[in-house]
């Protein structure tokens, strides 16, 4: 990996209907255009790590906080958030905005999990803008997975999921385990005009987060659920998007093939219990452009995983840059 840079510059990007992403760049500001785009729905940049897998003096790195999340305002939990108009067609618009007001013509794109759905939804509608695409622990959002990750993973974890389901039943809104959708339960009690039942679900969704994400039950719980404001925020964009299927149709793995001539390369855990290898290999396959790296001992990321991100962005550096080292146009 690489040294943290700082911020260079910040700012609220208004994209409409009251609403406000933000966005940082670091690196060079004469570099290769690289846009991030982090996890959940709703897991926001965090404190930056993601700067790190970019090469500063080769890269102008940009990040953004999704809509309703993060430094973005107002956030998704918030009365005046337009939660109805938060899709991945919205996201796409805020990023070409974004792209226009800072300038940029073609640019990188990197996602991780969630992230690498909206990466792969933004290249299917604007090829031409993008240089290549990196992105590690690969999903699409498609049914099946959306199925996998609340329902059918339980197998592997049956208690974790018997707390999960049980929640959701005993809630009184009429669910009943494998007779409806749990995540579309979950998007309804997150939503709830009851403070104390958004809480609960919010807290009974990140139990369960924390069971599938790990390669082990009760491996480790993700410290940011202390913040209840963070965990209200992840859990009401991660229903609402799940539950849509990502607000995609037809799905990515279905238009995959649109992918030619964009180079790619899939970063996946052969042990990623939350997500299995079988979504990258698909789409490694419809994609002629794409590599798949698979790594055998890691999951729902890792160390090893995270190396060959970075280095996977420094492979494609060298072919935009070529061999003269020139920075991009």
């Amino acid at each position: 990996m690489f040294p943290k840079t700082p911020i260079r510059e910040s700012g609220l990007l208004d994209v409409g209907s009251g609403q406000s992403v933000y966005w940082e760049e670091s690196g060079r500001p004469d570099g290769i255009p690289a846009l991030y785009l982090h996890g959940g729905p709703g897991g926001t940049l965090g404190p930056g790590g993601y700067v790190t897998k970019f090469d500063p003096e080769r890269f102008r790195i940009i990040g953004i906080d999704q809509r309703g999340c993060g430094r973005s305002v107002p956030l998704a939990t918030d009365s005046d958030h337009d939660l109805a108009g938060n899709t991945t067609q919205a996201l796409i618009a805020d990023c070409e905005q974004l792209r226009e007001t800072l300038g940029v013509d073609r640019w990188v794109i990197n996602g991780v999990s969630w992230g690498s759905t909206l990466a792969l939804a933004y290249a299917l509608e604007h090829p031409d803008r993008v240089l290549g695409i990196v992105i590690m622990a690969v999903t699409t959002t498609g049914r099946a997975e959306v199925d996998w990750i609340t329902e059918r993973v339980g197998a592997v974890f049956p208690e974790a999921w018997d707390r999960y389901a049980g929640h959701a039943e005993a809630a009184g809104i009429g669910y009943r385990r494998h007779e409806s959708r749990i995540v579309e339960a979950y998007a309804k009690l997150i939503t709830d005009p009851d403070p104390a039942v958004r809480d609960a679900a919010s807290l009974a969704w990140a139990e369960w987060e924390d069971h599938h994400i790990s390669l082990a039950a009760g491996l480790r719980r993700d410290p940011r659920w202390d913040d209840q404001v963070f965990r209200q925020v992840f859990v009401t964009l991660a229903t609402h998007y799940w539950a849509a299927d990502g607000f995609l149709e037809p799905p990515i793995l279905a238009r995959a093939s649109e992918l030619a001539g964009i180079p790619g390369t899939l970063i996946h855990g052969r042990a990623d219990i939350s997500g299995p290898l079988i979504t990258a290999w698909e789409l490694n396959r419809a994609w002629p452009d794409s590599e798949l790296i698979i790594d055998e001992g890691e999951g729902h990321g890792g160390t090893r995983m995270v190396d060959a991100w970075a280095a996977a962005n420094s492979r494609l550096a060298d072919r935009i840059l070529g061999s003269s080292g020139s920075t991009a146009d």
